[in-house]
């Protein structure tokens, strides 16, 4: 049974409804994410640096103790529209914890300024930019939530395109893989889900493609091909709408020979985990996902 802690939280984003609606603008969108993000402050002992990864602006988060020499590249959610390095310090910090390692939080563009495939140019472009600063590729790990979570397995399928090392591994957190949306749970979890619903998210997938194919594999790598990729974690609630995306990834990474892991949460929403240092089920969460980056780091 969910805690009291989360059930009151659940009930807030029901009232609430930050995201569900279609809008017409994104900044509205953007403000509204921002305003819901401040309810966890960041640990005394937490720093934040700002960095030019490679000509993409980002942060670092960095934690006492972490391990030198690693880091996990982090892609923030936020439907490809909306979402920033300063919007998920609060999970980045838990997650830099977590794994022992230093995150870094990549602001990459935004749509519909900046429509496909600009995220995944900075994505590919930080990760490159990691590796000329001396990180070693297994000593890499690269993971994001939501549309950040797609954007994960986008850089991945790149990178192996282009012939640059896979990194240890990849996390990922309610991963949106299917910009199409022809998951069966976009409409039968539709009145479940608090959070993602299909006319906000097919407006924020518009503005993202733009007049691009909805299919394409690094705007929509569900369509890609998925071999060769780097052993991936793929976390999820039961009670979201992009759960049949996170069961199709899983099982064509599966099919393709590759190493995915999937947990499906009961009871949880969309990226719950943002809710950390709030409620026990987002800490449990969070402390799984660092002992899978500590594992494929060799720690």
């Amino acid at each position: 049974m969910a805690s009291e802690a989360f059930v009151a939280i659940v009930e807030f984003l029901r009232s609430a409804d930050l995201f569900g609606a279609a809008v017409d603008s994104p900044q509205d969108l953007r403000a509204a994410m921002a305003a819901s993000t401040g309810m966890a402050p960041l640990a005394d002992d937490v720093s934040i640096e700002p960095v030019d990864a490679g000509g993409v602006p980002g942060e670092w988060v960095r934690v006492p103790g972490a391990q030198p020499g690693a880091a996990i590249l982090y892609l923030h959610g936020g439907g490809y529209v909306i979402g920033s390095p300063a919007t998920h310090r609060n999970l980045g910090s838990a997650l830099a914890r977590a794994a022992g390692v230093d995150v870094l939080s990549l602001d990459y563009r935004l749509a519909p300024e900046h429509p496909h495939p600009a995220a995944v140019h900075d994505a590919t472009a930080a990760y490159r930019w990691l590796l000329d600063e001396g990180f070693a590729a297994d000593h890499l790990v690269v993971g994001g939530d939501s549309a950040g979570g797609g954007l994960t397995v986008a850089t991945l399928v790149r990178l192996r395109d282009e012939g640059v090392a896979q990194p240890a591994a990849a996390l990922t957190i309610s991963p949106w893989v299917d910009i199409a949306m022809t998951g069966a749970t976009m409409q039968t979890l539709a009145d479940a889900d608090p959070m993602v619903k299909p006319a906000g998210l097919g407006q924020m997938a518009s503005w993202f493609i733009g007049d691009g194919d909805p299919r394409d594999p690094l705007a929509s790598p569900l369509y890609a091909d998925l071999s060769g990729l780097a052993p991936i974690l793929i976390h999820v609630g039961e009670v979201e709408t992009l759960l049949d995306d996170a069961r199709r990834l899983h099982a064509r990474v599966v099919a393709a020979g590759g190493d995915s892991t999937i947990v499906e949460f009961p009871e949880m929403v969309h990226v719950f985990h943002a809710f950390c240092g709030m409620v026990p089920e987002a800490d449990a969460a969070v402390a799984q996902l660092g002992e899978f980056v500590r594992k494929h780091l060799g720690r």
